[in-house]
């Protein structure tokens, strides 16, 4: 336990450094605490802010990011995030954080972060992890297979994945450089959408026979975040 406390410190203090070229804008104050309720608020960054002399320490604060997540699903792994939505003391910082608890060879599937990059530590057990660069880099795959201590950086954007290869659960903490980096994940989106992308579209895309297309958006598409 003393071992992930300490990799989880250096995580975040990994992040630090990373968030001067944090993607939000900015913010112009020292803090921003997001509320649901507008009145007497400001609308800052998505969010609307709370008088700054009604902020409380609850606001910049979360508890149990220790305690494993359920990772019993199709995918075999959990996402826990701790945005602006589970932190408003978050809101116009550009930081965020993330536990991904992994199944014995369970996989957080292929993804991107629209608003932000990432980069992860493994606490636990060992990773199989990789990105895919953008068409005009020639969809160049970078993987690497990390063990415990191990760092690596998933630029933002890109379709980015983490396999657990071993019969033992993994555990790893990641830092976004966003207060909502946001997540679409692929195989979600592309045959899960609501409402369902044309057949055809997708039978001509993939270059597959349109029975196979049929067959996958007829699926069940879990999403893994919480």
């Amino acid at each position: 336990m003393k071992g992930i406390h300490f990799l989880l410190s250096l995580t975040v203090l990994a992040l630090a450094a990373f968030i001067a070229s944090a993607s939000d804008p900015s913010p112009l104050q020292d803090f921003c605490v997001a509320v649901d309720e507008p009145h007497k608020a400001l609308f800052v960054n998505g969010k609307f802010c709370k008088d700054p002399k009604l902020a409380k320490a609850e606001d910049f604060f979360f508890s149990g990011l220790n305690v494993p997540r359920d990772t019993h699903n199709p995918v075999g792994s959990n996402v826990t995030q701790l945005n602006v939505d589970k932190i408003p003391g978050l809101n116009t910082l550009g930081i965020s954080l993330a536990r991904i608890d992994y199944a014995p060879y369970g996989q957080n599937p292929p993804h991107t972060h629209p608003r932000g990059s990432e980069i992860l530590v493994v606490a636990k057990g060992t990773l199989y992890v990789g990105f895919v660069s953008s068409n005009q880099d020639g969809n160049r795959l970078f993987t690497k297979v990390l063990k415990e201590g191990d760092v690596f950086v998933f630029p933002i954007g890109l379709i980015h994945f983490q396999f657990n290869p071993t019969h033992a659960p993994a555990v790893a903490f990641a830092g976004l450089s966003s207060q909502n980096a946001g997540t679409i994940t692929i195989a979600n989106s592309v045959f899960g959408s609501n409402p369902a992308i044309n057949p055809h579209v997708l039978a001509k895309a993939f270059q597959v026979d349109k029975n196979v297309i049929d067959q996958l958006q007829k699926q069940f598409w879990y999403g893994n975040d919480n």
